[in-house]
């Protein structure tokens, strides 16, 4: 089942963030707990971890894109029959 993930709140301030680098490709297949990708807030810089297992299909904010939370990041395929 095609999902598409959005930027999540890392911390209680948080309202931005800039991709800074992609671990996977689209194509690439990842489990639950593989980095996906990497952002940089105005405070840190983090690993954004996969919730589940399954593909990535999709990069929607590219490397260097400024995103708010809840825009979209990417489209994954999940593994999940539901």
């Amino acid at each position: 089942m095609k999902v598409t993930l959005k930027l999540t709140r890392v911390g209680m301030t948080m309202e931005e963030a800039t991709i800074v680098r992609w671990a996977k490709r689209p194509g690439d297949t990842f489990a639950k707990g593989e980095v996906l990708y990497e952002i940089e807030t105005e405070k840190v810089t983090q690993e954004v971890e996969a919730p589940g297992t399954g593909t990535l299909v999709e990069i929607l904010a590219p490397e260097g894109s400024d995103i708010a939370v809840g825009d979209n990041v990417c489209v994954v395929d999940t593994d999940s029959p539901h």
